[in-house]
């Protein structure tokens, strides 16, 4: 079954469109099962379920040309990331005219219990996910393994062929400065 999807995204990969009918079923209940894990760190009364999401992810797929992929891991990465931006859009929709009043504090996860996944600074932490990204590409990379798609502090330095003591530090360091950006932002004149 792996190697068939491995196979199937190589395909795909390489423009065989019908590859995708031998890798939706294949890789289906996976993604399914993630959906539904970053769903369930949404407020609750979501309107989305995780096969919305899922045919949500699907249709952006489908929409841009598959880029290389080293492994399943990899495509897999891709897929959280995607689904991650598909419910950041939908947020920043709920949320345009109102800044969240009422709603429910829904952690992300327990290590960042500060961060309200459920309420409008969601996005705020999307765009400076993104900007951590730009610094340390690394960093910003164990942090969304770690704490989006829920994998261990072991194997997040597995994927990344490191220590987990590196991991622990440069997560440690991810926390740190995204806590400090989204909690005490700098003012526009740098005082602050």
């Amino acid at each position: 079954m792996q190697g068939d999807i491995t196979s199937a995204l190589s395909d795909w990969a390489a423009g065989d469109a019908s590859a995708l009918d031998r890798l939706a079923p294949a890789v289906y209940p996976q993604l399914r099962a993630l959906a539904g894990g970053l769903l369930s760190r949404e407020r609750p009364g979501h309107l989305w379920q995780a096969t919305a999401l899922v045919n949500e992810l699907f249709l952006k797929l489908i929409a841009q040309p598959l880029p290389q992929l080293e492994s399943r891991q990899h495509f897999y990465n891709l897929c959280a990331l995607l689904m991650r931006r598909a419910l950041i859009d939908y947020a920043r929709a709920a949320h345009r005219d109102k800044r969240g009043a009422g709603l429910t504090h829904v952690p992300l996860h327990d290590d960042i219990a500060w961060l309200n996944a459920a309420g409008p600074e969601i996005v705020d932490f999307d765009r400076l996910l993104t900007a951590l990204a730009r610094r340390d590409p690394e960093q910003a990379a164990m942090f969304e393994k770690r704490y989006l798609l829920g994998c261990t502090a072991e194997e997040t330095a597995e994927l990344h062929a490191t220590s987990k003591a590196t991991v622990d530090r440069k997560l440690r360091l991810a926390r740190a400065w995204l806590f400090q950006q989204l909690k005490h932002p700098p003012t526009p004149n740098g005082a602050g």
